[in-house]
């Protein structure tokens, strides 16, 4: 049965933040969907309720006088026996005015952001007045807010669960992975491609890890650089961070950043995180 969240709310109270929130807990998320479609696209979801079991639209200011017919929308609703809820997100003025002043963007309705927010107000308590949950974010962190909709919507996760991680090994002589947040360097470690018989294998190969393993700076690097990173993902996760890429590179990126890699996903996946791992340089 598919369940609809309708999300609204002033501009600058962080419907754009809660919509990506949405997503990461895998809803399918329409923003500023016209109130005039709203009726067809129900139909569409409840033809595919399998692929659009969880559903979340917004609807904002920007629909103008077509909010006129919003009680009728939420009728529409109520009249085929569709579960809905309605979230408000609201801040204060000084709030909305200092979060403008900081992206420095101009309000959707055209006027200066005092004046916009004023008359942003009136528009939108039609909607306020129907709302479900009102949620004030004038003093909340991102890390919050995710907390907040996790359980409005009925999502039992633990704080691990919310984090995926993404283990990757690289070759600095292949350039620097763009999208990671942490890079660390294992070029310390001896190398494996100046033994014998081991150039031509990888860090999944056996011999290669008792190789690497058996080295006492690998040993004292590993036992640190795990620990540093499980002390340090809760932090990430109070932040509502939802994704995280640790990046371990080596020169080429087929013998110690494939072991180290492989070494810190089992580690992780250990202790509950959910883990993926991928090794960009390897077959070069």
């Amino acid at each position: 049965m598919t369940k609809f969240y309708i999300i609204s709310g002033m501009s600058g109270a962080g419907k754009s933040q809660a919509l990506k929130i949405f997503e990461d807990f895998g809803f399918v998320c329409v923003d500023n969907i016209p109130v005039q479609m709203v009726a067809d696209f129900t139909d569409i979801c409840l033809k595919n309720s399998g692929k659009y079991k969880n559903v979340v639209i917004s609807v904002d200011s920007r629909a103008g006088e077509a909010l006129e017919s919003f009680k009728d929308l939420l009728a529409v609703f109520k009249k085929r026996n569709i579960g809905y809820k309605v979230i408000f997100f609201n801040a204060s003025d000084s709030i909305l005015l200092r979060r403008y002043s900081e992206t420095r963007r101009r309000h959707p309705l055209g006027k200066s952001v005092f004046e916009g927010i004023k008359l942003e107000r009136k528009i939108m308590d039609k909607i306020l007045a129907v709302a479900d949950e009102v949620i004030d974010t004038s003093d909340i962190t991102i890390g919050e807010l995710k907390k907040v909709i996790s359980a409005l919507a009925g999502i039992q996760r633990s704080g691990k669960q919310h984090l995926n991680i993404s283990v990757l090994s690289f070759g600095y002589k292949y350039g620097l992975p763009t999208d990671a947040n942490i890079i660390y360097d294992v070029r310390f470690i001896a190398n494996p491609n100046y033994v014998h018989g081991l150039k031509l294998k990888t860090g999944r190969d056996e011999v290669v890890r008792r190789y690497i393993e058996t080295q006492k700076e690998f040993k004292v690097f590993f036992n640190i650089f795990s620990k540093l990173i499980e002390k340090t993902l809760p932090g990430y996760i109070k932040e509502g961070k939802s994704y995280l890429t640790i990046a371990i590179g080596c020169t080429g990126g087929r013998h110690r950043s494939v072991f180290a890699a492989e070494k810190l996903a089992g580690f992780l996946k250990s202790r509950k995180y959910k883990v993926k791992i991928n090794h960009r340089d390897i077959l070069h």
